[in-house]
């Protein structure tokens, strides 16, 4: 339980840290350190950095969206075929970036085991 709590700070952490400088994808380098540093086994592999960046952009998504009253996202959410939801294409938002994380986490564990020996 510890590892799994460690695993998911850092990914949070990394990933609000490395999107002040780098585009979307630094979810990904956070997913893929914090997979490599704090190893996870199974599943959690996977699910620790995918609900990490979910609530992450999720929450930034909501709050950016918030500031203008949702203006945008419902016309990004009619381009969509959301029916101009904008709650939908924040949880849409959020699911992309977690997919992301979390694949990169599972490349991660995968660069431990090679590279690490036991």
């Amino acid at each position: 339980m510890k590892k799994i709590s460690i695993n998911f700070i850092m990914t949070v952490f990394l990933a609000i840290i490395l999107s002040l400088f780098l585009p979307w994808w630094s979810v990904m380098i956070a997913g893929f350190i914090s997979a490599l540093f704090f190893s996870l086994s199974k599943a959690s592999v996977f699910f620790v950095p995918f609900l990490a960046i979910l609530l992450f952009w999720s929450l930034y998504a909501f709050v950016v969206s918030a500031n203008n009253d949702f203006i945008l996202a419902q016309k990004i959410a009619v381009l969509l075929p959301l029916s101009g939801n904008p709650y939908l294409l924040i949880l849409v938002t959020g699911l992309i970036g977690g997919l992301a994380a979390g694949i990169a986490a599972i490349f991660g564990k995968q660069c431990n085991v090679v590279f690490v020996k036991r």
